[in-house]
């Protein structure tokens, strides 16, 4: 299989367009498979080949970054690159993801959506692991894809977590694809909905007769009808004559209720048994920073849920977290529209809402002139935020980070915003 990628890139010239993680790790996948090839790297930031061997390679970086591209056969194209505004020849595109799909395809189950994606892949990794089988996790989970192709087998079971930016150039869909929802997010780096939309739907676009598409319902309505392949709708899958107590699952809420359904859908339609896996579903772990119970201090709960940076994702972490009396909302604004959330908490008002960046100045606008009766205050930094807790949170009060919006403002990434988040209550 892994000749199959070298094939594929056989006297090519070779450019990585970003080096960052993957564009690192597709480099050691060139160095040791390939290293005779041609290879050019590409970053706007000069810092990012720092402590670098320039000799070797040729390096690109500054605003025109790109324009080299014209002097490659191949662009590997990693997912935090865009090329909206860019003049590009897209049919040199291609990405790890690309390249991994041609070859793996059979073994590969592959998971999107705007939200749920990291805990429905850690689940289904979860399930097929404590079940016996030979299992890989990687992906958009933080492991790059081409890191893991020594380690995989003809029995491999690779559970691929894929972002819309992996998806956006590809032109081979996974054995069995998982679509769970799609909301606007990531605007900056399409463009439009409808562009980012589309890049989620290749996950199951290039998919044959003998694959499988796990939608949800609405998805399953207007996509399944395009689709060769199998499709499934997981939201109106009938698990009951499995006695699954719902309940006693460490996965709290609706949302994930469905996540659960579609990791079952994807395991039974790779072939393997709902029966044996049902068991591990009470065993599995939720994942940092989503939902995430950080305790009790002073009387008060606080609950990070930083990686909402949706209104949707917010909606459902107040549905599920009840009573909620502090809510931190806002960050980057990226062109989104929060009028459902505005909606929701003019329906449901808190008694404090916290606001911080362009995003949350957007959602404060919007709140006034719906006339939203609960306060609104504004704050700068996380200290501030525990600032004006001290002064207005009591005992049996609960906190929660759901920003609705990015954190890269202000942040590296949604992980450090809720690790900070988590210091200062723990400190509370």
């Amino acid at each position: 299989m892994i000749d199959s990628i070298c094939r594929r890139l056989n006297g090519k010239r070779i450019l990585i367009a970003g080096f960052g993680r993957e564009g690192k790790s597709t480099l050691r996948f060139l160095q040791k498979y390939m290293p005779e090839a041609i290879v050019g790297i590409a970053d706007r930031n000069e810092s990012a080949f720092q402590d670098f061997d320039k000799e070797k390679y040729s390096l690109y970086f500054g605003d025109d970054y790109l324009k080299v591209s014209s002097d490659y056969d191949v662009v590997i194209k990693t997912p935090g690159i865009s090329v909206k505004d860019i003049d590009i020849d897209f049919s040199k595109i291609t990405s790890q993801t690309d390249l991994f799909l041609e070859a793996f395809h059979n073994q590969v189950i592959g998971i999107t959506g705007t939200k749920g994606k990291s805990t429905t892949s850690t689940l289904i990794y979860h399930l097929i692991k404590e079940s016996g089988n030979d299992v890989i996790l990687a992906g958009n989970i933080g492991i790059p894809i081409l890191d893991c192709v020594n380690d995989i087998n003809e029995r491999t079971i690779i559970v691929y977590e894929l972002s819309a930016h992996q998806l956006q150039f590809i032109n081979r869909s996974p054995h069995v694809g998982i679509l769970l929802n799609v909301f606007e997010e990531h605007l900056d780096h399409f463009g439009t909905f409808e562009k980012y939309k589309d890049a989620k739907i290749n996950v199951l676009r290039y998919m044959s007769d003998d694959d499988v598409a796990v939608v949800n319902n609405d998805l399953y309505r207007s996509v399944s009808r395009q689709l060769s392949a199998v499709s499934v709708d997981f939201e109106n899958a009938d698990f009951e004559d499995y006695n699954i107590n719902w309940e006693d699952i460490p996965l709290l809420g609706e949302h994930n209720k469905k996540n659960i359904k579609s990791a079952l859908c994807a395991c039974k339609s790779y072939g393997l048994s709902v029966e044996d896996l049902i068991p591990h579903l009470y065993t599995f772990k939720s994942l940092e920073h989503r939902q995430e119970y950080v305790g009790i201090f002073k009387g008060v709960k606080f609950y990070n849920d930083s990686i909402s940076t949706i209104p949707q994702a917010t909606i459902a972490a107040l549905k599920t977290i009840k009573n909620v009396n502090f809510l931190l909302l806002g960050g980057f604004d990226r062109g989104i529209d929060y009028e459902p959330l505005v909606t929701y908490l003019k329906e449901n008002p808190l008694p404090y809402i916290l606001i911080t960046g362009q995003a949350g100045q957007t959602i404060k606008d919007k709140l006034q002139t719906a006339e939203y009766k609960g306060n609104i205050f504004e704050y700068t930094d996380m200290e501030s935020v525990f600032v004006m807790l001290k002064k207005y949170a009591k005992s049996g009060d609960v906190c929660l980070l759901s920003p609705a919006a990015a954190s890269y403002d202000r942040y590296k990434n949604f992980e450090e915003r809720g690790r900070i988040f988590k210091e200062f209550a723990n400190k509370f």
